[in-house]
């Protein structure tokens, strides 16, 4: 029997050192991204780049710590030629007319997008890392991610998200310690602590959240504007990328959303989802063909038992990356998941 030469040996344990560490190197360059799909592109070119060079690996850091050195200088340089991914309310103020025909799709931005949970969540025998995988996952934090520069990302990331030490950190990107702390310092003025908290940090699986979701669900599902308005904060934000236009307060997302929302229950099908740690549902519409087709990926973030922003994105590339099919059979009565 032909015995396993050195290089496949070698490629074997690498694989089985690395592997345990992908869901966490793609939660990384998500972050650094602000893509899942870029993210998992680049999450195969690091474990490739790293397999490649595993003979030389001396041990002198730890696999983990190796590993997350090669992903941040692969990140830094896939940022080198990319802009920043935005979100609506991140390019300018918020539409002052909701009755006024909706804009166009603007399909050459590089919008943000949301990632589901099941690609990167953390261990769910230890609360404590969940709710901080969460809090480092939120939507709000990864838009205002984008804003700073690459190395002040990475560091931000890695010293407040991910808690590693000034001279980890220092180490791995080759700098001093005085230099981490003054990149941290810089990149912490610019997105205030706002972004970092977990403060009111609102768990999907929490009974009065999963039945406030429900309770959306049916309203959006039934197009009860004025059920759906009693589920809004006052100053409540409702954003659709790749569509521009975003609207802030309830009574104004309520009128854009009343002439929007198909009149038959039987024309769209609601979808419980999770995304970047918070609650968030899939909506399929119905089309000519008599299919349920799908239309967005909704991301709902909550404040005080209401839903203060509503992220819709409205892009069907997204729902394979979610584990959901592209198009559903029209029921013969209205049903919720």
């Amino acid at each position: 029997m032909r015995q396993p030469s050195a290089t496949t040996q070698s490629g074997e344990d690498f694989a089985r050192l690395a592997d345990p560490y992908r869901p966490e190197l793609l939660a990384y360059c998500y972050r650094m991204l602000g893509s899942v799909h870029d993210a998992e592109d680049l999450v195969q070119e690091i474990l490739l780049r790293a397999w490649q060079a595993y003979g030389g690996f001396e041990g002198r850091a730890s696999l983990r710590t190796w590993l997350y050195r090669i992903a941040t200088n692969t990140c830094l340089r896939a940022l080198e030629n990319r802009v920043r991914r935005p979100l609506p309310s991140g390019l300018s103020g918020p539409a002052e007319d909701p009755d006024a025909p909706a804009s166009t799709a603007m399909s050459e931005v590089p919008w943000l997008q949301p990632i589901p949970e099941t690609l990167y969540g953390a261990n769910p025998a230890d609360p404590a890392s969940v709710v901080a995988s969460r809090a480092g996952m939120r939507l709000a934090l990864i838009a205002a991610l984008q804003y700073l520069p690459p190395r002040q990302r990475a560091v931000l990331i890695l010293r407040d998200v991910l808690r590693w030490q000034a001279p980890e950190v220092a180490r791995l990107l080759g700098v001093s310690a005085a230099a981490v702390n003054s990149l941290l310092q810089r990149a912490r003025a610019q997105l205030g602590h706002a972004a970092l908290s977990e403060d009111d940090i609102a768990e999907p699986t929490d009974p009065q959240v999963r039945g406030l979701l429900d309770r959306y669900a049916a309203a959006f599902q039934t197009a009860d504007v004025a059920a759906l308005m009693r589920l809004l904060t006052a100053d409540a934000v409702y954003e659709m990328p790749p569509i521009p236009i975003w609207f802030a307060g309830r009574r104004t997302v309520g009128r854009f959303l009343e002439p929007r929302l198909p009149e038959s229950p039987a024309d769209i099908r609601v979808v419980p989802a999770s995304a970047n740690g918070q609650p968030a549902l899939a909506t399929y519409r119905r089309g000519r063909d008599g299919m349920l087709h799908a239309h967005s990926i909704q991301v709902l973030t909550i404040e005080a038992s209401l839903i203060a922003r509503v992220t819709s994105f409205q892009d069907p590339a997204l729902f394979a990356t979610f584990g959901l099919p592209d198009a559903l059979p029209t029921p013969h009565e209205p049903t919720m998941d």
